[in-house]
């Protein structure tokens, strides 16, 4: 950037964090899109004037709501929920539901805008938003899940609809969750209609919607290392992270010939020098997934070494894959993985590198580095196909499923080539990705005037 569009960007920031004081995640959002958008729209005086960027920072609506539920002892429990609707212009609203207690409005607010421009990547009608409450599934009983889930739908049943917004799992948000919600949304409208996604196979759910994610990182790890004309296979990979996203995320890997040393969770990570295998990796979902246990018994069953309370950056590999939550990596780990040759960084979860290690990582010519919003975009493409599967009274087989979600992520690299591509062919993805997704929602904006 040149000093005039450093005094822009600088100016464009004070503002949002004037307007949105006290939510340091929804600004750092907004900086990684802004950093590139800003230099992009230096020579397109329409898009200024109309104040584009301005009017995708602002959300739509943003709505907050009391949750009282009872637990199992008849004690009254009060939470919060919330529904960011960020921006439809190229269609309903489409994001996750996320249940932990870290929620706030900020959160939302950036998991929300930066789903704007992921759904406009995967090519799909769809607008972006985001929600929750701060409400803990751990440790709760089925029932009293089942409480909360329909006290919180019966408010957010109010604002949604399969042409208005729909929702999806995400953080907590699971099968079981989903099943609840859509439960109480069917008795609340009295139609049967394609609300949420994320559902079971029984009520209209996708195949491959559980793995989408996970495959969805790999593809675009695939297509990253095939048009510099490498591969997968052979390679040591790092993950973090031991949900959904992490173990497909794993199990695609294992399946391209990758080596997976690494899993984690948020008391520390395991590492495994052999390479994680298929059966090893059923196992870690059976713990997770059935026992809702900890990784940390992984090193246990398998005797290798745990590392309590780190993160797994410090391992050498060619591949990294942060698929835990956000700002996993910090600068100096990011500079860890440099010195260490890592060659390439796909991002599974939201935002899970720092402004610091973006830095890093994008002064780094070897390395590529795909951001989340073009990575992790499988999830929300397999839900756009769930969602068109509803309306068409129908499902596709696996195969099906997975050849559509292929396609999609190959169009998003394509589109992250065409827009990040520098003089000397070296592949900013971070830029590409930023000015691919801003184009198409920036445009219908325009068409619609002033509004």
């Amino acid at each position: 950037m040149n000093a005039q569009q450093v005094e822009d960007l600088t100016s464009f920031m004070e503002a949002v964090v004037r307007r949105n004081p006290g939510e340091p995640e929804f600004h750092q959002a907004v900086h990684e899109v802004a950093m590139d958008i800003i230099p992009y729209l230096a020579d397109k005086p329409l898009y200024r004037d109309m104040m584009v960027l301005e009017r995708m920072t602002e959300p739509d609506r943003i709505i907050s709501f009391r949750v009282v539920w009872q637990d199992d002892h008849g004690g009254v429990q009060v939470n919060r929920g919330y529904r960011v609707q960020q921006n439809n212009a190229i269609g309903p609203y489409k994001g996750g539901l996320r249940f932990h207690p870290t929620v706030t409005q900020s959160v939302l607010k950036f998991l929300a805008f930066e789903q704007v421009f992921k759904n406009s990547l995967t090519g799909l009608p769809l607008g972006g938003g985001k929600g929750g409450s701060d409400f803990d599934p751990k440790g709760k009983s089925d029932l009293e899940v089942m409480r909360f889930c329909q006290a919180f739908m019966t408010e957010l049943s109010k604002h949604v609809g399969p042409d208005t917004d729909v929702p999806a799992g995400d953080t907590g948000v699971g099968a079981r969750e989903v099943g609840y919600l859509f439960g109480q949304y069917k008795r609340l409208v009295n139609r049967f209609e394609g609300v949420l996604t994320g559902k079971a196979l029984e009520f209209g759910g996708s195949r491959i919607r559980a793995e989408a994610t996970g495959y969805g990182v790999v593809y675009m790890m695939q297509d990253m290392l095939a048009h510099h004309h490498e591969s997968i296979d052979g390679r040591t990979c790092v993950v973090s992270g031991s949900g959904n996203v992490a173990t497909y995320c794993a199990e695609k890997l294992i399946q391209l010939g990758g080596k997976v040393v690494t899993l984690s969770d948020s008391s520390g990570y395991i590492h495994d020098p052999e390479g994680l295998t298929l059966e090893k990796l059923q196992w870690v979902m059976e713990l997770k997934n059935k026992r809702r246990g900890r990784i940390e018994e992984y090193a246990r069953e398998y005797g290798v070494e745990y590392h309590a309370g780190e993160h797994p950056w410090g391992v050498p590999c060619d591949l990294a894959f942060p698929c835990a939550t956000q700002n996993e990596i910090d600068g100096a780990e990011a500079r860890t993985l440099i010195e260490n040759g890592c060659r390439a960084v796909a991002e599974g979860a939201n935002m899970p590198t720092t402004p610091d290690a973006i830095k890093v990582l994008r002064a780094s010519p070897g390395l590529l580095h795909a951001p989340s919003k073009a990575a992790n975009a499988g999830g929300v493409a397999v839900s756009g196909l769930e969602m068109s599967q509803n309306s068409l009274r129908m499902q596709w087989s696996r195969e099906e499923v997975d050849k559509h979600l292929r396609e999609i992520i190959a169009s998003i690299h394509a589109q992250c080539v065409e827009f990040g591509t520098a003089s000397d062919g070296h592949v900013d993805y971070f830029k590409g990705a930023n000015i691919a997704g801003f184009n198409k929602v920036a445009s219908a904006m325009l068409a619609y005037g002033v509004m």
